[in-house]
């Protein structure tokens, strides 16, 4: 069973939609693979490995908020994922926690990319529908568009199917700069990833946590700040941010939850003899 954390007046719980195999050389960008192998001893014989689909619920004023619904339960045309792949148990894992789908009041998205937004839908009567029947959707308006509107680098990882019944029924709010969710929960704007990615803050009772979305794709890449995704459109921007959100997070001594590391992705960051070190936290999960 999972375990909740309790952050000043706010409830959190990290929830696994499973796994996905993304190809490491793609991950790790213009890293040299000799630099970033030792990383990753899990590496298949296609050079993939597992990345951790971590969802993150919270419980505060009464309100249940569920971050990000990981690839979800569709099938068809979904990158990296194979009748091999472990994933599409959110659903599953909330209800292990007593949470049904109708307990959610709001759905965040940090973006809309497959592995972030997949779980947003379920098939019902052979199409899909939104997965939270009374839930508010947050999605950033920039992210919605580029969605809507994907080029020839975009389209395998926005899927209509995850975000466009939402807006047939009505659960969709679009949302522009910083956004307080409920009080201590914030969604922040963090570019790079994409030019309208976003990060979740929790700020309560003089604690500190964040989940980063893609701001990395491994621990390690937080600890590297120049260690940036092929997948990050904007690289650039991608280093401003991470180091705007890694200075903050060492000062603060924030909670991280890493997206994709191995469940639940419940970290910290410290400095030793200068250097970011990356210290997860035990005993949590399944």
């Amino acid at each position: 069973m999972g375990k909740w954390l309790r952050l000043g007046d706010l409830e959190l719980l990290v929830v696994s939609d499973g796994v996905l195999r993304q190809d490491a050389g793609a991950v790790f960008g213009l890293t040299p693979r000799l630099m970033w192998e030792r990383y990753l001893p899990e590496l298949d014989d296609k050079y993939r490995f597992p990345m951790g689909l971590n969802s993150m619920l919270v419980r505060g004023q009464g309100k249940t908020v569920l971050v990000e619904t990981g690839v979800g339960t569709k099938t068809g045309r979904t990158p990296g994922v194979s009748g091999t792949d472990e994933s599409g148990n959110l659903l599953r894992n909330l209800q292990r926690e007593g949470i049904r789908p109708e307990d959610v009041d709001i759905v965040v998205n940090t973006h809309l990319h497959f592995d972030h937004a997949g779980g947003n839908t379920l098939i019902s009567d052979g199409k899909p529908v939104p997965a939270f029947p009374r839930a508010r959707y947050l999605i950033p308006k920039g992210e919605w568009q580029v969605a809507a509107s994907p080029n020839e680098r975009t389209r395998a990882t926005y899927l209509a199917e995850n975000f466009e019944p939402l807006e047939d029924a009505r659960q969709v709010e679009l949302v522009e700069g910083e956004v307080e969710i409920i009080k201590g929960l914030s969604l922040l704007p963090a570019p790079g990833h994409t030019a309208d990615h976003c990060i979740v803050e929790l700020d309560s009772g003089g604690e500190l946590a964040l989940y980063v979305g893609e701001l990395a794709q491994h621990p390690v890449m937080l600890e590297r700040i120049a260690w940036i995704s092929a997948f990050d459109v904007l690289p650039l921007v991608s280093l401003e941010t991470k180091k705007r959100v890694i200075e903050r997070a060492l000062e603060r001594r924030a909670l991280i939850v890493s997206v994709h590391a191995p469940y639940p992705g419940l970290g910290r960051l410290r400095l030793e003899d200068g250097k970011r070190r990356w210290e997860p936290l035990d005993g949590q999960g399944r």
